[in-house]
């Protein structure tokens, strides 16, 4: 009787979510989520579902946890209300726009998969998420969305000491684990994205795979800034729901230049 009791949550604790969405999930920015937030995104919870509203792809429940109350979001679920349910981390966003229901959440999460109290194929669901890809509807962070396009980066001086984004690429495996500078302008920034905001930087240089560098930083920006870049080199990251970079600059010092 006690595995029988314990075994969904087993299956919950053990999951993975690592969901590298885009800010602008359904269309619209979100700024970074308060600390509180990001706490309670990481830890599996139960609750009771209030009310359910289905839209496009996903599902969106209000659940009570006897603690407080939630807005999820899941790839679509068969759920009703007042049944329980187990999820696994979540992805938190605030103030953010549902276009597909015309409404603006205070602060949702965004989850790999829900699984009803005693819903065994569902916790083992629960379990794989680490082996999944973002549900359809989910941009890549790595899309500009045209905005390079309109930039000039014909002015951007290398920095200091520094690299340029093609030789960061170029020469990835030798600053693997090194902190190093780079300049460029943004060409998309994602805020409060598991904590952090993100950006991705081009300064002209590059070919097509090569010419994008992706930064991890609690700076704020905007598309279109200069910014210089102080960082650590990583490479072969892997965030999990098929978001890889075979390089990227984590947890960097970013000087919004103009």
């Amino acid at each position: 009787m006690r595995n029988r009791i314990y075994a969904p949550m087993a299956a919950v604790l053990i999951t993975s979510f690592f969901a590298m969405a885009n800010a602008n999930l359904e269309g619209a920015e979100a700024p970074k989520p308060a600390a509180m937030a990001e706490k309670k995104a990481t830890a599996p919870q139960t609750g009771k579902v209030l009310e359910i509203l289905n839209a496009s792809n996903y599902t969106y429940l209000r659940v009570d946890t006897g603690r407080e109350k939630l807005w999820l979001a899941a790839p679509q679920t068969k759920v009703k209300a007042g049944e329980k349910v187990t999820f696994g981390a979540g992805l938190p966003m605030k103030n953010f726009e549902s276009k597909a229901l015309g409404r603006t959440f205070d602060t949702v999460y965004f989850v790999d998969q829900v699984a009803r109290e005693g819903d065994k194929p569902a916790a083992r669901q629960l379990s794989q998420a680490g082996s999944q890809t973002m549900p359809e509807g989910h941009p890549k962070i790595s899309q500009d969305n045209g905005a390079a396009a309109k930039m000039d980066f014909s002015r951007i001086a290398k920095a200091s000491g520094g690299k340029t984004v093609a030789e960061i690429y170029a020469q990835k495996t030798q600053l693997a684990g090194k902190k190093t500078a780079v300049r460029g302008k943004v060409v998309k920034y994602n805020a409060g994205i598991m904590g952090k905001n993100w950006i991705h930087l081009k300064d002209g240089t590059g070919a097509e795979g090569s010419n994008d560098l992706a930064v991890t930083t609690k700076t704020d920006a905007k598309v279109g800034d200069t910014v210089l870049v102080r960082g650590n080199v990583v490479t072969d990251k892997d965030y999990g729901y098929g978001y890889k970079y075979p390089v990227i600059i984590e947890d960097a010092e970013v000087t919004v230049e103009k």
